[in-house]
């Protein structure tokens, strides 16, 4: 049968599968760009303030916010996150700045880029399987946490206008949605609050007081310092340190992201992305950055986005926001930012997690783990570290976990010459001491047979526990027998055995 005149041709048929979601659907074409236009308002403030921790001028935050959401938008591996200047890469790179100047801070923006691609070339991301669950939950508390807190100064000390406005703010956010969800309740609630005051002449306030916004697009640039070897060996420090913190708040968050959207993202590309996004932005004379997590989620959870197009909006409407319309977005209310915030913290965190009929059923040690990354992200304001002592903690736990599952049941033979040590569990680094302890040799028969069908020889600590007990029971005149090694046991066994003591 031949196809009719009206079918579409094959080519065709490609091409439409290759057109990007938004262009098919003009809904979620709506969609995207209004939440774009949200999470480039909420930037604004954000990436001033984190400016001002890195010692910089607010442009230079806002033109990182701009490059690095643009850049991703292109190359990343996880739709709809959005990247841009972070508080967390400006804690990095604050010291720097102000003992070299910014000329070093921008070579720095670009030597993290090398090294995130180079890690992420090396499969870097593959690391984060090793994140448990209880470490993400807690990942997730503790951002909802330093999200509220990033608000509280914007409610301290301020006329008392301000309080009335956030109220206000959260009940738009609240219950515009019940009305429609055509126009994100983000974007009504800081149009109503803005027009609000600028009509009523509410001294309250607002966008412009945090710092001045760019009049001008950002232009490319080499970074100002000699490049020299003491450069390199001044700068490289605090670049690894910035891809290394980049790295791991964005692969958290792309994560967070797949769970929320039941999707899989590239992490590899991820990372590679977030090197390209910064070299990028470190040759525009930004501050660098990686994703934001307080923005991506209004992007996700609040306005719906789910392609690259918000990405790449938020970052052009950021420009063109500060630059064509500055001074309206200067006389947007703080207040109205802040609910917006406030909401957002409360979505994220995971109250089911926190629950008493789930911390009734949950592992105490899962629930220490959780309680762990909270506190250290907390005290810490950085997020990497929490993860990293969380996941430290966790396999901790597990190992000890593991560890007590290691069981030695002894048989005698009828003769009494020869028992025979049923060895059971896991033989690592954690158990292997405890093994060593569990033999008697005291009484040690003729013919001693270690039987490992039921275990798995996992490391060197294993395989000189063994030797260790073979070494006792020699003492006592026994010969040795060690069966049951399954192909790889027996493979390290045999490679270990015998020399790991210098031969001794």
């Amino acid at each position: 049968m031949f196809p009719s005149a009206d079918s579409p041709s094959p080519a065709a048929v490609r091409l439409r599968a290759l057109r990007p979601d938004w262009l098919a659907d003009p809904r979620v074409w709506r969609t995207e760009v209004l939440a774009g236009l949200v999470v480039a308002l909420a930037l604004i403030p954000e990436a001033i303030s984190f400016s001002i921790i890195a010692g910089v001028d607010p442009e230079t935050g806002l033109f990182a916010s701009f490059t690095m959401a643009v850049t991703i938008s292109v190359v990343g591996g996880r739709r709809a996150m959005i990247s841009a200047a972070t508080g967390a890469v400006a804690l990095v790179v604050a010291p720097l700045n102000r003992e070299h100047g910014f000329g070093y801070l921008v070579a720095t923006v670009v030597l993290a880029g090398v090294f995130q691609i180079l890690l992420g070339a090396l499969g870097v991301a593959k690391l984060m399987r090793f994140v448990p669950r209880s470490v993400m939950v807690g990942f997730v508390n503790s951002l909802a946490i330093l999200i509220f807190l990033a608000q509280v100064p914007q409610m301290r000390d301020v006329p008392w206008p301000v309080y009335p406005l956030i109220l206000a703010g959260l009940a738009l956010l609240v219950f515009f949605p019940r009305i429609t969800t055509v126009v994100p309740a983000p974007l009504v609630s800081i149009a109503v609050l803005t027009a609000l005051t600028v009509a009523a002449g509410i001294a309250v306030p607002t966008v412009g007081d945090e710092g001045a916004l760019p009049s001008s697009l950002p232009v490319p640039g080499l970074p100002d310092v000699p490049f020299t070897t003491d450069t390199l060996t001044t700068i490289a420090p605090y670049a690894l340190a910035m891809a290394l913190v980049g790295l791991m708040e964005s692969l958290m968050t792309a994560k967070l992201v797949d769970e929320i959207t039941g999707t899989r993202s590239s992490k590899t590309r991820e990372s590679v992305g977030q090197g390209i996004a910064n070299i990028v932005t470190g040759f525009f004379g930004g501050m660098g950055g990686c994703a934001m997590i307080g923005q991506t989620m209004i992007n996700v959870k609040v306005s719906g986005a789910r392609t690259r197009l918000s990405t790449f909006l938020a970052g052009a409407f950021l420009m063109v926001l500060c630059v064509v319309f500055g001074p309206v977005v200067s006389d947007i209310p703080m207040a109205a930012l802040v609910a917006v915030m406030v909401m957002v913290a409360f979505g994220t965190f995971d109250w089911h997690s926190i629950a008493p009929k789930t911390l009734r059923r949950m592992p105490l040690g899962e629930i220490a783990v959780m309680v762990i990354t909270v506190v250290v992200v907390v005290a810490t304001s950085n997020l990497a570290i929490g993860v990293v002592v969380g996941s430290v903690t966790a396999m901790t736990v597990f190992a000890r976990r593991v560890a007590h599952l290691t069981r030695v049941t002894s048989v005698t033979g009828p003769d009494g010459t020869t028992v025979v040590h049923h060895v059971t569990g896991e033989l690592f680094f954690a158990s292997s001491n405890e093994l060593v302890g569990q033999f008697d040799y005291a009484r040690a028969p003729e013919h001693v047979v270690i039987d490992l069908h039921e275990a798995h020889v996992w490391d060197a600590s294993s395989v000189a526990a063994l030797d260790a007990v073979e070494a006792k029971y020699r003492e006592r005149g026994s010969t040795v027998e060690i069966v049951g090694l399954n192909p790889a046991s027996a493979e390290l066994h045999g490679k270990l055995s015998g020399e790991l003591t210098g031969g001794h």
